[in-house]
């Protein structure tokens, strides 16, 4: 009797779905390519959750009963974008085949954005190019047509973000350095908002690329029962193009966005949320950057702790951070490994004094290598708390949590590890444990340690965790002679393919005519 064949697992539709787009990329950058697709996967979101309305609407049953399915106000008081006639996906489907397709897709961006102002100036209009053939486009319609089929609007704006943020990520992939400007690593956001847990308040990314921290921020909050409009958001980047990523990875989800800034000066000279005062911040800014105009301020109010080296912004940020969290604000920031150790340009002293005069860093993650896609970079967690004496949690001015997490991380291909769900939540664990009131927080040698504050400063106010944990406790049952004696035999076989190796190269100089 034959066997049965077995059934091969089907990948996930994100995956699915990536494949056949990258397939009809061609000759494009994925650099412009990202906004080709991912302009398309948010007119089918926005269209997808139009249809929906409108569909009650027309119903006219209960609260609709007498509605115009054609009134925007309708639309604006359900905080749904009306879409337009030629923008709606029905008919963009219907002619997509058509060689001017690109035009009518243009176009459909513009009529989106003159009837919301809110998306002014934040949808591609890149389709009607040279570049990007009528076919191509046209297949890629078809394509976008089969994302999250059904009238639903839950289930549409959720499988639509989804893969909207599945894309964000494997366009970083393909660009490489370039991609890391926009997209932080998804572990790495994730393990942030582990940590900080921000429920209710401000929440703020002064360099905020595509929005990444704001997503997980909205996802943790709906994940553990809590009320999105708890939260409000506030963010600025300096890059127009990454702005409008994160402006619509923010509409896809249903997130206020009003106020996420753009201005091309950036953060440092146009503050534009300077009177924010936040509850959270999230932020993952350029590691070691010299180019943020540190000479032009050098006498700005923010340093309050010492004037930051004009070579590089890693304290410029930490202090920008500082100067913007409420009274009992906290911050989770991502730094190159090596602002835990400088001391070059003053910046061993600004350390000292946001240790000893701020009292503001509360816990110091070190990560794994090969996280990060655009950097080689080692870099560490911040968590900075504007008041450690006893707002909610238990008073841990004296002291500072250290875990070592460089060992942590599942590689998933040759250049990049990511951090595993386990992991997530064995660091963060660790670091409520420790400062809840409540918690059952215990040193481990290796990878915790809780360190009072003079002992800090007997390390010359050095931060890495590798100082203070110590080596891991060995196991000490292994049999030596075992271990010796299967030493010796590798070491013997390594001895043996030595000798055929030099025999192989004197063979083949020996062939070698002079």
């Amino acid at each position: 009797m034959a066997r049965p064949k077995k059934e091969t697992p089907q990948e996930p539709l994100e995956k699915q779905l990536w494949s056949a787009a990258d397939k009809l990329r061609k000759n494009l950058d994925a650099a412009d390519y990202k906004h080709v697709v991912l302009g398309l996967i948010f007119l089918k979101y926005i269209s997808d959750s139009f249809e929906s309305l409108r569909a009650q609407l027309l119903e006219g049953k209960g609260e609709f009963e007498g509605a115009d399915p054609e009134d925007r106000d309708e639309y604006k008081a359900k905080n749904v974008f009306f879409v337009p006639q030629p923008a709606r996906w029905n008919w963009l489907r219907d002619n997509a085949k058509k060689p001017d397709i690109g035009v009518l897709v243009d176009a459909a961006m513009d009529a989106i954005e003159k009837d919301n102002p809110a998306l002014k100036g934040v949808l591609p209009k890149v389709y009607a190019r040279d570049n990007l053939d009528p076919a191509t486009l046209g297949a890629l319609i078809d394509l976008v047509s089969g994302i999250a089929l059904g009238d639903a609007k839950a289930r549409s704006a959720d499988v639509l973000g989804h893969v909207f943020e599945y894309f964000l990520g494997e366009f970083a992939l393909a660009e490489g350095k370039k991609g890391g400007q926009f997209y932080t690593p998804r572990s790495i956001v994730e393990l942030l908002v582990a940590m900080l847990e921000p429920f209710k308040g401000r929440v703020m990314d002064p360099c905020c690329g595509s929005g990444g921290m704001f997503v997980q921020s909205e996802k943790f909050v709906r994940e553990h029962r809590g009320r999105i409009r708890d939260i409000s958001i506030y963010g600025q980047e300096s890059n127009q193009t990454t702005w409008r990523l994160a402006k619509m990875n923010l509409a896809i989800r249903g997130i206020e966005s009003s106020q996420v800034k753009w201005n091309n000066e950036g953060s440092f000279l146009k503050d534009a949320l300077k009177d924010v005062r936040a509850d959270y911040i999230l932020a993952n800014p350029p590691f070691n950057d010299s180019d943020w105009s540190g000479d032009q301020l050098r006498k700005d109010a923010r340093w309050q702790y010492g004037t930051p080296p004009a070579g590089s912004a890693n304290f410029a940020w930490l202090q920008h951070f500082a100067f913007h969290l409420a009274p009992a604000g906290q911050a989770g920031i991502v730094l190159a490994k090596g602002a835990l150790t400088s001391k070059t340009n003053g910046e061993g002293e600004i350390r000292r004094r946001m240790i000893e005069e701020g009292n503001l860093i509360d816990c110091i993650v070190n990560l794994p290598a090969k996280l990060f896609l655009n950097t080689q970079i080692p870099a560490a967690l911040w968590f900075l708390a504007r008041d450690r004496t006893n707002h909610r949690f238990r008073n841990r001015s004296g002291e500072i949590l250290f875990i070592d997490a460089r060992n942590m991380g599942t590689l998933i291909n040759r250049r990049t590890r990511v951090l595993t769900q386990e992991d997530i939540q064995t660091i963060s664990d660790t670091y409520h444990n420790w400062r809840n009131v409540d918690g059952a927080y215990e040193d481990v040698k290796g990878f915790c340690a809780s360190v009072p504050l003079p002992e800090v400063a007997a390390k010359d106010y050095v931060l890495t965790p590798g100082r203070y944990v110590g080596l891991p406790d060995e196991e000490d049952d292994f049999d030596f002679a075992e271990l010796f004696a299967s030493l010796q035999k590798e070491f013997a076989a390594q001895l043996e393919e030595e000798k055929k190796l030099n025999a192989a190269i004197l063979e083949s100089l020996g062939k070698v005519k002079l």
